[in-house]
């Protein structure tokens, strides 16, 4: 069994990337969101970015192995997030979380993705519930 979870628990912090320009191509062809603006340097640089960001959904998806390697006895019943700076191309990415409300049924996680500014990029949360009995 695992111990419990208490308001104020931090998540083990992940880090994932940096993303190169092929592997925004592969994520832009299989999501659909080809927005020249994550793959095309010139439209990134018009609008002021040292380089295209990285799709906020891809981010915003890394958080769910985080999770679930934190706490694999939990499903995760709803992740959201609001993109509040890019994060671009070539940086690598530190994904954190802490609990900020825990019940018997439920756990209300702040989940937060950083990349080389240091600012958050991404201000998120996710709810998870106990999984099945095994």
């Amino acid at each position: 069994m695992s111990d419990p979870i208490k308001v104020g628990d931090k998540l083990p912090e992940s880090v994932i990337g940096p993303f190169d320009a092929p592997s925004l191509e592969r994520y832009a062809e299989v999501s659909g969101d080809a927005n020249p603006l994550h793959l095309d340097d010139a439209v990134a640089a018009a609008i002021g970015l040292a380089a295209p960001p990285v799709h906020g959904m891809k981010l915003l998806a890394a958080f769910e192995p985080m999770l679930r390697a934190w706490r694999g006895d939990l499903v995760i019943a709803s992740i959201a997030g609001k993109f509040v700076q890019p994060i671009l191309r070539g940086e690598t990415v530190r994904l954190s979380g802490r609990v900020l409300r825990a019940t018997e049924n439920e756990i209300f996680v702040r989940l937060v993705a950083y990349g080389a500014a240091r600012a958050p990029g991404i201000v998120g949360e996710a709810t998870l519930r106990p999984g099945p009995a095994t």
